[in-house]
């Protein structure tokens, strides 16, 4: 496997991550036994980045990996991130940068995670009132204090990524990045770039558009997130998957997969670009590390652009609700 720099300082990690928001069930139930089937895959595969969160599935997630490292220890960069509070009896959300807050979850992902450090803590969603400087110099005392090794952000604008990393470097970005998602395109790649900051690229497979066998409504179940994503809703989930059939019969006509083709695309737009496709199945994730695998040049990356331009998706990647405490640019 292929390895990429975690940041200007950071450590090398594989070129591929594993994206953990599936072991708490937003696409569908799923056991304990199997997610660690797919953290065994994930080694075996050489694949060391784990990427999680506090509210996936309220600790859930969390606590899934730290019975697994509790048993099988090393190997793994664990990333996690903080910032949200959902209130227990609606589950509305809102946002809280604060340092005790920061301070409070980090301790508690720790416990979760069995680990007296992870190698990075993002704030999951930026609190638009409090300054960034701020949050960068509670993050920077953690890192300081030998809790996390670097820090980063999710779903922020590169005007704060700059503000950000004028007080301290910020380690890597997480924005939703894919041959469907262009928007990271309009700023934060080439500013990621420009930093020595990584963009870690979640939902590369546009959440299950670009798989083999494409996304059906009847199977989703009530808590599944794109039930209600305006992507897959009628009529822009058949416009879609009939605007990424040509794409899958080209994946094909190379001999690959849609998968393996969309995660080679992604890994194509600089070597500080590092996906972290989701999944809870270990025969997923060995499709997904054959991307790490493929190589394409200019001409398999032009016929791509002709196939799929930007902008083709029908629908926004969010609804409203999913939309909050994500920063607009361009």
């Amino acid at each position: 496997m292929e390895h990429r720099q975690l940041g200007q300082s950071g450590p090398s990690v594989s070129a591929i991550g594993l994206g953990c928001w599936n072991f708490a069930g937003p696409y569908g139930p799923t056991t304990e036994q199997e997610s660690h089937e797919t953290l065994a895959a994930a080694r075996d595969l050489g694949i060391n980045l784990i990427d999680t969160a506090n509210v996936y599935g309220m600790g859930v997630s969390e606590t899934v990996i730290g019975n697994y490292l509790r048993k099988h220890p090393g190997h793994f960069r664990v990333a996690t991130k903080a910032g949200i509070r959902r209130d227990p009896a609606t589950g509305a959300r809102h946002f809280d940068n604060s340092a005790d807050h920061l301070r409070s979850e980090l301790e508690a992902s720790l416990g979760k995670l069995g680990v007296d450090h992870v190698d990075l803590f993002y704030v999951h969603r930026r609190e638009a009132d409090r300054p960034i400087e701020e949050v960068v110099g509670t993050l920077e005392r953690f890192r300081q204090e030998g809790k996390i090794g670097g820090f980063g952000f999710s779903e922020i604008a590169p005007s704060s990524l700059r503000l950000a990393h004028a007080v301290a470097p910020v380690a890597a970005v997480q924005s939703e990045y894919s041959l469907w998602t262009r928007q990271p395109e309009m700023g934060m790649v080439q500013a990621c770039r420009e930093l020595g900051v990584a963009l870690v690229a979640f939902c590369p497979l546009g959440r299950g558009i670009f798989a083999s066998q494409a996304p059906d409504r009847s199977t989703f179940g009530e808590a599944d997130f794109r039930k209600d994503n305006p992507r897959f809703l009628e009529p822009n989930l058949t416009r879609n998957i009939n605007a990424v059939a040509p794409f899958k019969a080209y994946a094909s006509d190379l001999g690959t997969t849609p998968v393996a083709l969309a995660i080679a695309w992604l890994l194509s737009r600089g070597d500080h670009v590092i996906p972290i496709p989701g999944t809870r199945s270990a025969s997923h994730l060995q499709e997904c590390a054959k991307g790490a695998e493929l190589k394409i040049g200019a001409t398999e990356l032009a016929e791509i652009a002709r196939i799929l331009p930007p902008g083709f998706a029908h629908g926004d990647r969010y609804s409203r609700e999913q939309s909050n405490g994500v920063e607009g640019y361009c």
